[in-house]
């Protein structure tokens, strides 16, 4: 069921059943066009300790079609409306300060991952207010290069994780935006873990199964928060 409660930044659904007593907190964000039920599937394979919520993105494209703000692709790359992207990470962050508020959970236990532009904004939240959570996952996605101004200080993203996953063969964000977003991770001395997949722009099986050993392992720590280093590998068979 939608929720869109006045006391919340964003309209969003939780992954039933939700745990009375939650230890942390998962965000998945859909792609352009889809919505919060998109990742219901991905929800599934989550500890049931962990409240899973799905948030719908601000703008409305159509019958059940949402968005973190408006693209075009053309020849020269992807063409955002970057005003409307900064208001969804706006709204993002203060969605997830209520959310652990109203559940008691600390930033340290939070979690922030989607696809396609919903991994975009996970990792816009991520670098920009590394304080709000403990890591981010981008699957299929990218790191805007407009957020560059926004970075958070080098000492406050040691805080965080990340994982980026991506299709080798995926024609919408080519792969060489999981390397970019690899080699500004790196310069930034973020950990992170690059994993490449065969196939095109999706979530496949592979790809599903490493983000969940991923979201367990990170949520495992102790304060969610230790540091690592990057490392890459061919994902899938």
């Amino acid at each position: 069921m939608l929720a869109e409660d006045p006391a919340f930044a964003l309209a969003y659904r939780v992954r039933n059943p939700a745990p009375v007593q939650p230890t942390s907190l998962l965000l998945l964000l859909h792609g352009v066009g889809g919505n919060e039920t998109n990742l219901t599937g991905l929800a599934a394979g989550i500890a049931p300790d962990v409240l899973v919520v799905l948030p719908r993105g601000p703008l409305t494209l159509g019958d059940a079609q949402h968005a973190w703000f408006r693209v075009a692709f053309t020849p020269a790359g992807p063409q955002i409306v970057a005003e409307e992207a900064e208001a969804s990470r706006q709204s993002l962050v203060r969605f997830i300060a209520q959310l652990q508020a109203a559940h008691g959970i600390a930033p340290a236990r939070t979690l922030i991952a989607g696809f396609s532009q919903g991994g975009i904004l996970s990792a816009s939240v991520g670098l920009t207010a590394p304080a709000s959570v403990a890591g981010f996952g981008v699957l299929s996605g990218r790191i805007l290069p407009e957020l560059e101004p926004l970075l958070a200080p080098r000492e406050q993203l040691a805080r965080v994780q990340a994982l980026i996953a991506h299709g080798r063969d995926d024609m919408k964000l080519p792969v060489d935006w999981a390397e970019r977003a690899d080699a500004l991770l790196r310069r930034l001395e973020v950990a992170h873990a690059l994993r490449l997949y065969p196939g095109g722009h999706g979530i496949s099986d592979a790809m599903a199964r490493d983000f969940l050993d991923w979201t367990h392992a990170t949520l495992a720590k102790p304060d969610a928060r230790t540091a690592g280093h990057s490392t890459q590998a061919a994902g899938g068979s």
